[in-house]
């Protein structure tokens, strides 16, 4: 592909500036988890479930990378709280291992652990999970540094 072939699919976003900066703030978590739904949740422990939507799939008609990034996100955020941890925090890494396609319409359940929440640091691992056979599909890891309260 040659440079500007490239340069073109980066800024073809489509919209003019004007129409997607008038979109509500904290519009892309409501995006991806709209329709998720929590099926447990006890401390260090979520499992979530979703049926796929169409607007969450890639030009290949699977589920987007960047959806199941932010998931690990997310997800992987409110696993930490559920042990007391602060709600405020940065992550500091998040990697996300793709094992096989989930596709439109397909339930799947996303399911979070924590590893290690300390004062300063915690690490969870998320596994989504293909409801229909229990295959995972991909497995993702978040370390987040949590705010630590001053002392002051």
């Amino acid at each position: 592909m040659d440079l500007e072939s490239v340069k073109k699919y980066l800024e073809k976003g489509g919209e003019p500036a004007s129409a997607i900066d008038g979109l509500p703030s904290k519009f892309f978590e409501p995006l991806i988890m709209n329709g998720l739904r929590v099926d447990l949740i006890q401390p260090g422990r979520i499992i979530c479930s979703m049926k796929i939507p169409p607007r969450l799939l890639n030009s290949g008609k699977t589920l987007h990378g960047g959806v199941t990034a932010t998931l690990v996100d997310l997800v992987g955020s409110a696993v930490i709280h559920t042990v007391g941890a602060p709600s405020v925090g940065v992550s500091v890494e998040i990697n996300v291992s793709y094992l096989d396609a989930a596709y439109a319409d397909e339930e799947v359940e996303i399911e979070a652990r924590t590893l290690r929440v300390g004062k300063a640091v915690g690490v969870v691992s998320v596994e989504f999970r293909k409801k229909s056979t229990g295959k995972i599909f991909a497995q993702g890891r978040h370390t987040k540094y949590l705010a630590v309260a001053s002392k002051m």
